[in-house]
């Protein structure tokens, strides 16, 4: 029997405080594909959101982060320490952009020893882990240095649409039959380098993938209620948009029945 693909979402904060009042949980994503087990964006509480779900830390194969913002990666040093059985046993990848690992780096240098190795994301280059391949096709405009990442499987591909503000090569590099877009803000206009939902609705019609999934709240977005921007973004796109929910799972083999 084939192994399930999941997708489940540790938490949905985006935005400084919706993470620090932990309104909403901001624990990344945890990706288990063909067997092969990925945590992307370990923020806050990734640890106790993971283990709360039963998620065993030591069967990842990597840990990748779209950026060095807290909100992605506060969590990397306790999830590494956890994926390596506390250094006991020298495991798994960490990819991560340059500027996250240089001159501040958000890695403790003692943890990198427990790493089978560590690869440096850069635009346009792709990657490997067990099965699964991924690319970061192009940086985005954020403060740091940030990559989106589109993930294949031998079933499936999808993308992961991080931090951005919206700008023209979005769209065109990105697809697949899911997209997880990061949608800080309701309305556009804001001097933050976020997506709102105004450019969510832009990339879904673009795109035409078979679901989207909103995730990465911001106060605006969860005053809002994610899941009625959801509805009515299906109504407006004719794509099945889903609002995340802290600890939602998302089965991949639903994209078949779209």
């Amino acid at each position: 029997m084939a192994m399930a693909d999941t997708i489940t979402f540790l938490g949905t904060a985006g935005a400084r405080f919706v993470v620090i009042s932990q309104i909403l949980a901001s624990g990344g994503l945890w990706l288990s594909l063909s067997g092969t087990e990925i945590l992307v964006d370990p923020g806050p509480g990734c640890i106790v959101q993971s283990t709360k779900r039963k998620l065993k830390a030591d069967k990842l194969s990597a840990i990748i982060l779209s950026h060095r913002h807290l909100d992605h990666s506060a969590d990397v040093n306790i999830m590494i320490e956890a994926m390596t059985q506390g250094g006991f046993k020298r495991h798994g990848w960490l990819f991560a952009p340059g500027d996250a690992l240089e001159t501040e780096p958000v890695v403790f240098s003692y943890l990198k020893d427990y790493l089978e190795g560590i690869e440096v994301l850069q635009e346009g280059k792709s990657y490997s882990i067990g099965n699964i391949s991924f690319n970061t096709p192009i940086r985005h405009i954020h403060p740091v240095e940030t990559y989106g990442i589109i993930f294949k499987t031998a079933e499936h591909t999808f993308s992961y649409i991080a931090d951005s503000r919206y700008f023209d090569g979005l769209c065109q590099n990105y697809g697949g039959e899911l997209l997880i877009i990061n949608v800080v803000f309701l309305e556009p206009g804001r001097p933050i380098d976020h997506l709102s939902v105004p450019d969510a609705e832009h990339i879904i019609m673009e795109l035409k993938p078979k679901v989207a999934i909103l995730t990465h709240f911001g106060m605006t977005m969860w005053r809002a209620k994610p899941w009625e921007v959801a509805q009515r973004l299906s109504q407006q796109t004719g794509v099945r948009v889903m609002a995340a929910q802290d600890g939602m799972k998302f089965d991949l083999s639903q994209l078949a029945n779209t």
